[in-house]
C-alpha cells in the first residue's frame, strides 16, 4: 500500500493525488503540515528531512519532492501510460515544464497565493501584491501563447505537465480580487483538464 503524507489544500499533495487517480492508484494519505503539524517530528523528518510535504512512503521505498514522485508513479505503475511518454523529445518536452513550474511559476505565484488567501487584508503590502500579480501574468500570459493552437500543454495527449501546471492555474483562476486579462487559450485549456475526475476530486475546492 502506497502511503502520502501530506494535507489535502497543499498543491503539491494535490498533484500527487491526481496523478494517483489518472492511474487508478490506490494508497492511503496521512495528515501533515501546517495546521495538521507532524512534518517537523522527528519520525518525518527521518523519511524527509526538508520537512515539506508531499512525501512518498511505497513498502520500504521513501520518496520527497512532488514531481519526482509523479515521475515515480508513472514509471512504477503506470506500464505504456501515455502521461509520461518514453520517446526522448516527449519526454524531455514534459520535463521542461515540471522544472520551469518549480523554478519559475511556483516562486512567482506563491507570494500573491499567500497574501491573498493566508494573509489577513490589514497586512497586506498593496503596492507589492500589485507587482507580483503582474508577474505571474506574464507567465500565465506565456503558456497562453504557447497553447495556441494546442489541446493540451504537450499537443494531443494529456501528460503529467497538465497535471502539475493545472494544480496551480487551479490557484491562479480561484483567486478572489485579481484582476485577469483574457488569455482564451489557458481559459480552454483549464475548462478541458477541469473536467478529469482527479481534477474534480482533488484540486477544485476553494483556496485555503
Amino acid at each position: 500500500m502506497i502511503t502520502i503524507w501530506g494535507r489535502a489544500n497543499s498543491v503539491n499533495v494535490q498533484k500527487v493525488l491526481w496523478c494517483c487517480d489518472e492511474l487508478v492508484l490506490p494508497y492511503e494519505r496521512i495528515d501533515a503540515g501546517l495546521a495538521f503539524g507532524r512534518n517537523n517530528e522527528p519520525d518525518y523528518l527521518a523519511m524527509n528531512p526538508t520537512g515539506k510535504v508531499p512525501t512518498l512512503v511505497d513498502d520500504d521505498f521513501v520518496l520527497w519532492e512532488s514531481n519526482s514522485i509523479l515521475r515515480y508513479l508513472v514509471l512504477q505503475y503506470g506500464e505504456a501510460s501515455l502521461l509520461y511518454p518514453s520517446e526522448p523529445k516527449q519526454r524531455a518536452s514534459i520535463d521542461r515544464w515540471l522544472d520551469w513550474s518549480l523554478s519559475t511559476l511556483q516562486p512567482a505565484e506563491r507570494p500573491v497565493f499567500w497574501t491573498l488567501v493566508r494573509t489577513p487584508q490589514a497586512q497586506r503590502d498593496t503596492a507589492r501584491l500589485a507587482a507580483d500579480i503582474n508577474a505571474v501574468s506574464l507567465l500565465w500570459r506565456m503558456l497562453d501563447t504557447h497553447l495556441q493552437g494546442r489541446f493540451f500543454l504537450e499537443g494531443e495527449k494529456f501528460t503529467l505537465a497538465d497535471i502539475v501546471i493545472g494544480a496551480y492555474a487551479k490557484r491562479w483562476f480561484g483567486l478572489d480580487g485579481v484582476e485577469r486579462s483574457p488569455l482564451p487559450n489557458l481559459e480552454r485549456w483549464y475548462s478541458r483538464i477541469a473536467t478529469r475526475s482527479g481534477f474534480k476530486k482533488y484540486v477544485d475546492f476553494p483556496l485555503t
